[in-house]
């Protein structure tokens, strides 16, 4: 006890200690509370004009109760009881056999589902609720349901009370001292870790793939990879990452990357690496990052492999951002790039998923207020944003297994890229979520970019379409609605799997299945009961795509020989620099 008086003391000062310097506010936005408290509050407003509903809603959850108490006397007194409420097979939180085998665990552990499931009821059977507010309220309540799991607390999960008692309380010292060492890591908020740090170097074990930056201005580092065929497809390939993350998510490790694959499939690949922006990019806009970023880029590449086109990939945000460059090149006539690859990639944000919980007028306000303070917004506020959305995937069982437990989690070099964040520069990010996720000002045909209204209708080149079937980023819904959109031909695919998952998924680990199929209109049901589902990766099919439009081949090219001299081998500075 004493010894966890001592760390509490060191996690109080960590997070007192910025506070008492200026360099974080004493209190926090209050923003993200706010908003609960106003969503479930028009929930109640709508139960409360009808108290008949309210009394009949009220007998349910204590007949429930009643019943479930029945049972535990039942069970504290030998007998057999039936369960009133199981939790999800696939529900991790609740798999020790105490859980179960124990009535007072197993009282809590259905206490807590019933109760859960109660109030998600409650959310479903309002009535007048708009869609959009009934979406943040079921997301609150899950979020909130989530975090008041007796999984969570010491004195009611048998598991942490075993450890607990067998290690004598050194479990509880060990996860104090970590908690202290994330508050600090955190410059003053908790920054979970969710894997161990110290086993991965950006060069060393991840983007280790061998190339050359060959190109580098204030937005970018332009990397060119190593052939290791003869022969190589005759136009190149640019991928365009999203400017949220760093783009070795396609580099992770040899035997996962995208990028290294692509480069055994005879293809002359270039990557962009977007910088970590500060201060000093904080008017930089989507203009900014078409111009001197992608259109720059492909550019680069058709002078390097002496083309007239390049074909493109876009990830994400960063699929995003290319199809507005496509649609402002098709309004200027602009031919340069032959077709696009976009990958979880949204341009009709109707049915945009979890995330449009945290963007309405109110939370984008209090966002752009933190980011002219800075010129941008920390990286830890997306990344915390994405691991809401999943959190008792991403959130509780880190909590309890490094703070509860004392626990260092496993070396997982996906985890390590999640936690691996980038800023975003002011500019960009208020016109991204107000263009996209407030307004849907791109599917509407009222985006404004470079002077041009942008029409994705006029994009008449080839466009591959990739979505996952349990993405949570980039819903599948959403992905094949906006499909629906390009004006040239389509080809959609849907990955097993989810948002990173489903698309860094090599041919040789045969793991998950993607459906081809027809036409891309219509509801995505529809497609998908014609589609055709097919074992493995997605990879060989995009691969034969690229085929048939263009197989032609020429010597490999390496890189640094052509008009732009190596800088420096990949992945480059600009991807190192930390958050």
């Amino acid at each position: 006890m004493a010894r966890l008086w001592e760390e509490g003391g060191k996690a109080m000062s960590a997070y007192m200690r910025p506070r008492e310097s200026g360099r974080r506010p004493p209190t926090p936005n209050n923003a993200e509370v706010v908003d609960i408290a106003r969503t479930l509050g028009q929930v109640v407003e709508r139960w409360m004009k009808d108290p008949t509903r309210v009394a009949e809603a009220q007998r349910a959850f204590t007949s429930g109760f009643m019943e479930l108490w029945a049972g535990t006397l039942k069970r504290l007194s030998g007998e057999e009881a039936e369960p009133v409420v199981r939790p999800d097979p696939k529900d991790n939180r609740f798999k020790d056999p105490q859980w179960s085998e124990h009535p007072v665990f197993d009282f809590l552990k259905q206490a807590y589902l019933h109760a859960s499931n109660w109030a998600d009821r409650m959310v479903e059977e309002a009535d007048d609720l708009d869609p959009i507010t009934r979406h943040k309220a079921t997301f609150y309540v899950k979020l909130l349901s989530g975090a008041a799991s007796p999984s969570n607390f010491l004195p009611t999960n048998p598991e942490l009370i075993r450890e607990t008692i067998t290690s004598k309380g050194e479990n509880l010292v060990r996860g104090m001292r970590m908690l202290a060492e994330d508050i600090d890591a955190g410059a003053g908020d908790l920054r979970i870790r969710q894997t161990d740090p110290s086993n991965f170097e950006v060069g060393r074990n991840l983007a280790v793939t061998p190339g050359k930056v060959v190109f580098r201005n204030h937005l970018f580092e332009l990397i060119q990879y190593a052939p290791t065929t003869e022969m190589a497809r005759t136009r190149p390939l640019v991928i365009v990452p999203p400017w949220i993350n760093k783009f070795y998510v396609l580099d992770l490790t040899p035997e996962k990357s995208m990028i290294a694959w692509a480069v055994s499939q005879g293809l002359t690949v270039f990557c962009i690496s977007w910088v970590n922006p500060d201060s000093s990019h904080a008017r930089l806009g989507f203009d900014d990052y078409m111009r001197d970023g992608v259109m720059t880029a492909v550019d680069v590449a058709r002078e390097i492999c002496g083309t007239e086109q390049a074909d493109t990939i876009g990830y994400c945000v960063g699929g995003t951002l290319l199809s507005v460059t496509l649609a402002y090149m098709a309004a200027a006539g602009d031919d340069r790039i032959a077709s696009a690859t976009l990958m979880t990639t949204q341009v009709d944000f109707t049915h945009a998923g979890d995330l449009k919980v945290f963007v309405d007028e109110d939370q984008i306000s209090a966002v752009e207020a933190k980011m002219a303070e800075s010129g941008y917004l920390e990286g830890s506020s997306m990344a915390n944003a994405f691991n809401m959305i999943r959190s008792n995937d991403m959130v509780w069982p880190y909590v309890v297994n490094n703070y509860l437990r004392g626990r260092a989690p496993f070396p997982f070099d996906l985890l390590y890229w999640n936690s691996d964040a980038t800023r975003m520069p002011a500019a960009n990010h208020s016109f991204y979520l107000r263009g996209c996720y407030l307004n849907n000002d791109l599917a509407h045909r009222r985006m404004k970019v470079g002077g041009e209204l942008l029409d994705l209708s006029k994009v008449k080149i080839p466009v591959y379409h990739l979505a996952t079937r349990e993405d949570h980023i980039a819903p599948a819904k959403s992905v094949f609605l906006g499909a629906q959109l390009f004006g040239g031909p389509t080809r959609f695919v849907l990955a097993g799997s989810g948002h990173i998952a489903g698309v860094v998924n090599p041919p040789a680990k045969m793991k998950y299945q993607h459906w081809v199929g027809g036409d891309v209109k219509g509801e995505l049901s529809h497609w998908l009961d014609g589609a055709e589902e097919r074992p493995g990766s997605w990879w060989p099919d995009w691969r034969a795509w690229l085929a048939a439009m263009d197989a032609t081949m020429v010597p490999a090219r390496t890189p640094g020989d052509g008009p732009y001299p190596a800088l420096e081998d990949a992945p480059g500075s600009y991807v190192k620099v930390k958050s």
